[in-house]
């Protein structure tokens, strides 16, 4: 992280990880639905349209991850936090922070130990088809791996930072998400997954832009389900 200091999240407030290579036309919309009382952990990728700057002339706090790879960034930002439950969120306007606050409320609760939106399209070119089709089957793929009724691999969700940490997640390209509902359905946590909008992104997607590049990331992802094994006695 580039030696960056990262000062405590506010007692009893959540941390919102916002991986992000060069989103400065979403930042501010995305910036703006925060809650109050959060920490927006916005972890630079190697952003060139000055990303960075923006965000932290926003509120803020930046990370910076040379290391380019979805994983890479999400993973920076969740040991870069130290709130007690924290958040994710795609950086590019598509997926609402605001959502997270019943994700949040159900965590605290004890109701679940991870909470995933499942995203549903709200607008015209908010999830081209091939995009679509490749979720549809990963999301198949993770239903016969994990036995859980899932439907999305939404990077929308909430979990506790250390139970987070302690399920030695190493997968730092497309399939970071994946890997940690794996990890997390092997180690027995109580999943749940709520329904939000999905709205059209600002910009061009640095994965599944293309059926290419889709179907590149269901490569990734399947390997990654592959090459999981079912582990013992990870931290609830």
């Amino acid at each position: 992280m580039n030696g960056v200091t990262i000062s405590p999240s506010p007692q009893g407030g959540v941390d919102v990880v916002l991986p992000c290579l060069d989103e400065a036309d979403a930042l501010p919309w995305v910036l703006a639905r925060i809650p109050a009382g959060w920490r927006a952990l916005v972890v630079d990728n190697g952003s060139t349209d000055g990303s960075a700057e923006i965000a932290r002339g926003l509120g803020a706090t930046v990370v910076h991850e040379p290391r380019r790879g979805f994983g890479a960034a999400c993973h920076a930002g969740l040991t870069a936090a130290t709130a007690d439950v924290v958040c994710f969120c795609d950086c590019d306007a598509s997926l609402d922070p605001a959502l997270l606050e019943p994700f949040v409320q159900e965590v605290r609760a004890g109701e679940a130990d991870l909470v995933l939106g499942r995203r549903r399209p709200h607008g015209r070119g908010s999830w081209p088809a091939h995009a679509r089709a490749g979720n549809v089957a990963l999301a198949r793929l993770l239903r016969r791996r994990t036995g859980l009724p899932l439907h999305d691999l939404g990077p929308l969700r909430a979990a506790r930072r250390e139970a987070l940490l302690g399920l030695g997640l190493t997968d730092r390209r497309s399939g970071y998400p994946l890997e940690m509902v794996v990890r997390a359905a092997d180690a027995g946590w109580r999943i749940t997954e709520h329904d939000v909008p999905y709205l059209p992104r600002t910009g061009a997607s640095k994965v599944t832009g293309t059926w290419r590049g889709t179907w590149q990331a269901v490569r990734d992802m399947s390997r990654v389900l592959n090459d999981v094994p079912a582990r013992e006695g990870i931290p609830r």
